[in-house]
């Protein structure tokens, strides 16, 4: 699509508005909207200015204007809005520089993408995200100086089995029990219809989808998996996701939550992340004979993943909450070593099939609360400098890591508990990121300092209404 395309489409399809888009420092899409009078070639050069004080870690007020650069590429018919709206996802520049800006997750991950090549690793590097994420009837929360709580509802909530019926809300059963929920068929899983009314808003957005599926939490946890695509592609189809999540639940009434752990002794949603490097269209990670043939430079990369995992823990599992779902006892990858098969590790080596095209690694550490920008972007140089350096991973473990004797269990390195140890982990070990100037210091220092001020301190702060329970008798 070039500029000509995209005016040319908007007149086809009939569009009164155009709406551009483009993701904040944290990970939440943003946009403002024009008439599409407004629409000409040229802001495809020069951009529309904006606020960038106003955008969660991006400028501080006296350097306010900034710049959004719209990718015609990225052109695409919303399919929720009442009035015919084109998308437009966007990069950011600074306009007295006019230079793309280093804070932009989006020009992060081009960057990344760029590095593999200039690196001379590969050509393309493929990414294949897989969410989880719940579908609520309700939720409430609030907290103040003397109260705090939440209240979560589900009609598939395993807590609802004994729930009193009403004619307008009667209780018929069917609901999947506590960690159980995985594959059932209507009338269990209640959600059947809802996904594949995403799964086609996703596909007029142009988002290929493989599968979709209960997941295995009570509660409505639901899993739509994409077709892989290339870095900076895979990240702007994750945000069409969520919204289109967030957006088909309303529709039906209903609140969709990328929460790690919203539901307490039950499975939390991640979103583990498939990676594969490519050249001249064969993939690098295939070696056939290998440990579940993957090739040495395969190898490596895991290395340069599970060395740096501690520091890469900042960007891929970011939130208070991830910490909450990265624990023993609900199959979260908290183990850090490789394996085929195996789910309870860290990095799991698909063996569905034997082809060289479906080669590829599954880091199953990260979360849906991650920048999908920052996240992908972050996986690749950790990886590549694991093939830089030829960082040994060690030997795969092909056991139950959660079943194993205590002897062992002191030898596997586990990932650490909590987002401030994290973020303490990636101020001492962001070298590797720096590399082709993909991450600047500046990025990953606002970064460190913006968790710690609005999320770890904030949490840290305040009494958990636990503690109620705990000790306030003592």
């Amino acid at each position: 699509m070039t500029p000509k395309d995209v005016l040319k489409m908007a007149k086809e399809k009939g569009v009164k508005i155009v709406d551009l888009r483009f993701i904040d420092l944290p990970g939440l899409w943003q946009d403002f909207s024009i008439p599409v009078s407004e629409l000409r070639e040229d802001i495809f050069a020069d951009g529309l200015g904006f606020d960038g004080s106003s955008i969660r870690g991006f400028q501080t007020i006296d350097e306010s204007d900034m710049l959004l650069i719209p990718d015609p590429s990225t052109a695409q018919m919303d399919p929720f809005t009442a009035v015919p709206t084109l998308v437009l996802i966007c990069t950011i520049k600074d306009p007295i520089t006019g230079k793309a800006y280093s804070r932009d997750p989006r020009y992060v991950a081009q960057k990344a993408e760029a590095y593999v090549k200039k690196s001379g690793v590969g050509d393309t590097i493929f990414i294949g995200p897989e969410l989880e994420f719940f579908f609520f009837d309700s939720i409430r929360f609030d907290q103040s100086y003397n109260y705090g709580f939440y209240f979560i509802d589900s009609e598939a909530g395993a807590w609802n089995t004994g729930r009193e019926g009403t004619p307008d809300r009667p209780n018929l059963g069917y609901i999947p029990r506590y960690k159980q929920g995985y594959f059932p068929v209507p009338p269990m899983d209640k959600f059947q219809d809802i996904r594949s009314d995403m799964v086609l808003a996703l596909e007029s957005v142009g988002v290929r989808v493989e599968v979709h599926h209960h997941e295995v939490a009570s509660g409505g946890q639901t899993e739509i998996d994409m077709r892989y695509d290339t870095l900076t592609k895979m990240a702007d189809k994750v945000c069409w996701y969520k919204y289109c999540a967030k957006q088909t639940a309303k529709k039906w009434g209903k609140t969709a939550t990328f929460m790690p752990k919203p539901l307490f002794q039950d499975n939390g949603s991640g979103m583990h992340t498939h990676q594969s490097i490519w050249k001249n269209g064969k993939n690098l990670f295939y070696e056939r004979g290998g440990y579940a043939d993957i090739s040495k430079m395969c190898l490596h990369y895991i290395g340069g993943i599970l060395k740096h995992a501690p520091a890469l823990l900042a960007f891929i599992a970011p939130s208070t909450n991830s910490y909450k779902r990265l624990v023993p006892g609900y199959e979260a990858p908290i183990n850090l070593v490789y394996s085929q098969r195996n789910r309870s590790a860290a990095i799991r080596i698909p063996m569905y099939s034997k082809a060289e095209g479906a080669k590829r690694i599954e880091f199953r550490t990260p979360d849906p609360t991650c920048n999908p920008y920052l996240s992908f972007a972050a996986c690749v140089m950790a990886g590549l400098d694991g093939i830089a350096n030829k960082i040994d991973p060690g030997k795969p473990v092909d056991k139950d890591l959660y079943e194993l004797p205590a002897a062992e269990q002191k030898k596997i390195k586990q990932l650490p508990g909590s987002l401030d140890i994290v973020l303490d982990n990636l101020e001492k070990d962001h070298d590797f990121l720096l590399k082709g100037d993909v991450f600047t210091p500046d990025l990953i220092e606002t970064w460190i300092e913006y968790k710690r001020k609005n999320e770890v301190d904030p949490v840290r702060l305040r009494p958990h209404p636990y503690e109620f329970a705990l000790y306030y008798d003592i």
